[in-house]
């Protein structure tokens, strides 16, 4: 018997009203997302927490005081422990979450794993698409927790998974599904698919960050499945912070374009793979009442991948192949000119 330890990331999520605060501080002192000495950092992050703590404890406020990720998390992580247990029997598998910026977080799961003194570890990041600011920096913070007591030779990582079927596959059906109904109550009525994806400051995509490579593959990939027109859909980049210039074109801006043409909004999110404030607030609250005031005849969004057994089916055939390969990571390779990807800084990743 092998015993084996799947590490779940994501970024993690206030658990109650007075945790917000922490929260803000963990994500906005993060160098990889303000990208400045550290001394400045310090002092940048308080300031954008002070300008936007009441906003986020609104925000946070619509969902009850707190973010869902975690309690999604689990069921993902529940869900994919039972169907790699079924699938390797003869082994004694155990999935962890580690959170970026709040419970549980990095260094608590390392205790953890280290109890449960695996022989094998995969690292699964629950992002699709490799981006510096989320895999890179989760990959970063967990291996500075366990570089101490986890030999680094038993580590498989699983950095990226844009045209993952499993993901695709969810993706698709239900959106087809949506289409039927849209084409059955609105026969007259033109709309436009959205593939929304969180965005990124255009500077980091300049300095060779793969990202936008890769939701552009997740978004095709869904497409192609959904047998959708190039002129059905198009690629959309959400939740723009501060003065500078994001990744366009901006998911609310197209809203208003579409609502001022009397088109239906159709959104998928392509980045996500659980329901949060990115998703519950900003998409099916803000973003809709925009679209209702655009002028927009109908407006829907599709739900995240969430647990569907056909995604954690997709979760669960990465871990297996990738434990029964010789490389420490996927196979996926990013285009030549993104110097940023995961392939490319492998050895700085190492040595934290």
């Amino acid at each position: 018997m092998t015993k084996i330890a799947v590490v779940l990331f994501n970024l993690g999520g206030p658990d109650k009203p007075r945790a917000i605060p922490g929260f803000l501080r963990n994500l906005f002192s993060d160098p990889a997302i303000i990208q400045v000495p550290s001394f400045i950092r310090f002092f940048l992050a308080r300031l954008i927490v002070a300008k936007r703590l009441k906003k986020a404890q609104a925000l946070y406020g619509l969902l009850g005081g707190k973010s869902p990720i975690l309690e999604n998390t689990i069921k993902q992580a529940s869900y994919l422990q039972n169907l790699l247990q079924q699938q390797k029997p003869g082994d004694d598998i155990k999935v962890f979450i580690a959170m970026r910026y709040w419970h549980p977080f990095s260094y608590e799961t390392a205790k953890e794993v280290e109890k449960f003194a695996p022989e094998k570890i995969v690292e699964l990041p629950l992002y699709p698409q490799y981006s510096t600011t989320t895999t890179a920096s989760s990959l970063r913070d967990w291996r500075k927790s366990t570089q101490k007591i986890i030999n680094s030779h038993h580590i498989k990582t699983i950095c990226c998974y844009p045209r993952l079927p499993g993901f695709v596959q969810t993706m698709a059906v239900s959106l087809r599904k949506l289409i039927q109904q849209i084409e059955q109550n609105f026969p007259k009525i033109g709309y436009k698919i959205l593939f929304s994806a969180h965005g990124l400051p255009q500077k980091i995509i300049e300095n060779g960050d793969p990202y936008d490579a890769h939701i552009k593959d997740t978004a095709q990939s869904i497409a192609i499945a959904t047998n959708l027109n190039p002129d059905q859909w198009q690629i959309t980049y959400q939740s723009r912070v501060g003065p500078l210039q994001w990744l366009k074109p901006y998911t609310e801006e197209v809203i208003d374009h579409l609502g001022s043409e009397q088109k239906g909004i159709v959104i998928v999110p392509v980045s996500f793979v659980s329901e949060h404030s990115e998703t519950l607030v900003e998409l099916d609250i803000i973003y809709q009442e925009r679209a209702k005031k655009a002028g927009a005849p109908f407006y829907y969004r599709l739900p995240t991948v969430s647990d569907n057994p056909v995604f954690i089916k997709g979760l669960a055939e990465m871990v297996i192949d990738i434990l029964e390969q010789q490389e420490s990571c996927s196979e996926y390779r990013c285009p030549k000119t993104k110097k940023n990807c995961y392939h490319q800084t492998l050895g700085s990743m190492k040595k934290v």
